[in-house]
């Protein structure tokens, strides 16, 4: 199947309009890594506290941002989670601790921020343990339940009953205490509307990624980048020549910049899921760019006599079909991925989506015009073109033919 048929496109003629594309995005990625939103590191590589927040409603981010800051949260990002009909926000603190405590001071920070309206005096059903209500309806003993042997059971029954009806039945958010009605004894539930009422949301969970596991976590993320960069350098170096192995990585690092730098101006957080897509584009990119390298050597091989620029430009054109059929249907899979799979994979599938796009370009517009860029070089220097490979030859080894500049 070919999408193209004998096109000839002159992508060599064109190579100043693609730098000038690539210089575009990739200074405006530095520009904002360097002096604007930074390189922003999720809490898995910066160490933090991470609390999951459920909404009776549509949360109000411009309102939640508001409250956090009044309560002297600085730095905190404030951002949807999983499907936006279940109405939760995930909040990341710089809380570095990895103690107990640090995981309640967390979740009653953020509890105390988001409670601006909070009754005086009353305490929130929606954010109260089993052990806060069996205790308290130990205190009022509203089934007058004192000196029974059993009384502790009873309320602690109770209190587990209400806080599964809530976490399990109402997916952490009460509307209101007359929702327990016919769930708890009537008695304790009257006896709970005296101090306690029902706020519009509920703490899910809370955790802790400490900075030394963040620092760890980061110093591998770029070890797996810079070894995978490595590892293509060698494998092209000698399946090809190294000035294959050379572009190659150019034309990865190229697309590694202008995938971060989006990150970085869009000031979305990088995360470990996102350094996995990372390295999948990387893999990617490579393999489109020894597709047309390859096509590049079989090329030399039966127009041996055709300068170099002419075989490049004939080879891109060979194998665009190929190019845009693999490319085109991958990008429709991953901007599904970014389009319906959920805040979780928002991130990884962005990265992907820029990624393929970048990467396909680059093959066609970067890797391959570097190799005819060093050539004419060499040739301005007076110096003879570099031997270009072709493919071993029935057990003779490999063989090399100049091609012309």
């Amino acid at each position: 199947m070919e999408f193209f048929r004998n096109t000839n496109i002159d992508f060599l003629g064109k190579k100043w309009y693609f730098l000038t594309f690539s210089l575009i995005f990739s200074v405006a990625g530095l520009c904002s890594m360097l002096a604007w939103h930074g390189v922003p590191l999720g809490v898995d590589f910066r160490g933090g506290t991470l609390v999951y927040v459920k909404y009776s409603h549509s949360p109000d981010f411009s309102a939640i941002h508001a409250e956090i800051d009044r309560a002297g949260l600085k730095n905190a990002r404030v951002q949807t989670y999983g499907q936006a009909a279940n109405d939760e926000v995930l909040i990341a603190l710089d809380l570095q601790e990895t103690s107990e405590q640090a995981l309640d001071r967390g979740k009653i920070q953020i509890i105390q921020a988001l409670e601006t309206n909070a009754p005086a005096g009353k305490q929130d059903l929606n954010n109260s343990s089993s052990l806060t209500l069996e205790n308290y309806l130990l205190e009022k003993d509203p089934l007058h339940l004192s000196g029974s042997a059993d009384a502790s059971a009873r309320y602690n029954s109770i209190a587990q009953t209400i806080v599964d009806y809530r976490d399990k039945t109402k997916s952490g958010v009460l509307s209101s205490i007359d929702e327990l009605k016919g769930v708890a004894d009537p008695a304790a539930v009257a006896s709970l509307q005296d101090n306690f009422f029902v706020s519009d949301f509920g703490i899910r969970n809370v955790e802790i990624v400490g900075p030394q596991v963040g620092k760890q976590l980061r110093g591998q993320a770029i070890r797996a980048t810079l070894y995978s960069l490595a590892g293509m350098l060698i494998y092209l170096a000698l399946r090809f020549e190294w000035i294959y192995g050379v572009a190659a990585v150019l034309t990865v690092f190229h697309d590694t910049l202008i995938t971060v730098g989006a990150f970085s101006l869009l000031n979305w957080e990088i995360s470990l899921t996102v350094i996995a897509a990372i390295l999948t584009l990387i893999g990617y990119s490579n393999n489109d760019t020894i597709v047309v390298f390859d096509r590049i050597r079989e090329n030399i091989k039966l127009l041996r006599r055709d300068k170099l620029a002419d075989i490049v430009n004939k080879s891109i054109n060979q194998t665009l079909s190929r190019t845009i059929l693999t490319a085109g249907l991958t990008f429709l899979t991953v901007l599904a991925l970014f389009l319906f799979g959920g805040e979780v994979l928002h991130g990884f599938s962005f990265a992907l989506v820029i990624g393929i796009l970048i990467g396909t370009y680059s093959s066609i517009a970067i890797a391959a015009p570097i190799l005819v860029a060093y050539q004419e070089w060499r040739g301005e220097r007076g110096k003879a073109p570099i031997a270009m490979p072709l493919r071993p030859g029935n057990g003779q080894g490999r063989t090399k033919e100049k091609v012309k500049v």
